[in-house]
């Protein structure tokens, strides 16, 4: 899969970007307390690759479990939680996660064919996928 720029957004439309993504180097779904309670599905990009394009008064931020290095900006407006941003030196530092339900121009054919890569969150397992995947 070529490199692609995807528009992305909140439901209401308050937070609005674009991201180059290639969806060849997967996706990922995991377990973890935040994931699994918002579903999330999230593809990893560099943070050249990310353009935000609305105001950064549009979101507001969450960081979950003290001293985490993932922070998740939501729209003040409607909640939505399009994006992550992280530094974990051993997925290579800085990156973006974003939430690929909040991909406006990506196709239901292009969505069949992504690759998933799961992972145990919940028990800090992140290498490995948990023993049930099917609910994630």
């Amino acid at each position: 899969m070529p490199t692609k720029t995807y528009a992305g957004s909140c439901h209401c439309g308050a937070v609005h970007f674009e991201a180059d993504i290639d969806f060849s180097h997967g996706t990922g779904r995991c377990n973890c307390s935040i994931c699994a309670k918002t579903r999330n599905w999230g593809v990893v990009i560099k943070p050249d690759s990310f353009r935000l394009h609305s105001r950064a008064d549009a979101t507001t931020d969450y960081q979950f479990k003290a001293g985490s290095s993932v922070h998740w900006p939501f729209c003040r407006t409607c909640g939505v939680r399009p994006y992550g941003l992280g530094d974990i030196p051993e997925v290579g530092g800085k990156f973006v996660s974003v939430n690929i339900a909040c991909l406006d121009n990506i196709t239901p054919e292009e969505l069949a064919t992504v690759p998933v890569r799961f992972a145990d969150g919940r028990h800090d397992n992140w290498w490995n996928p948990p023993a049930v995947t099917s609910y994630l």
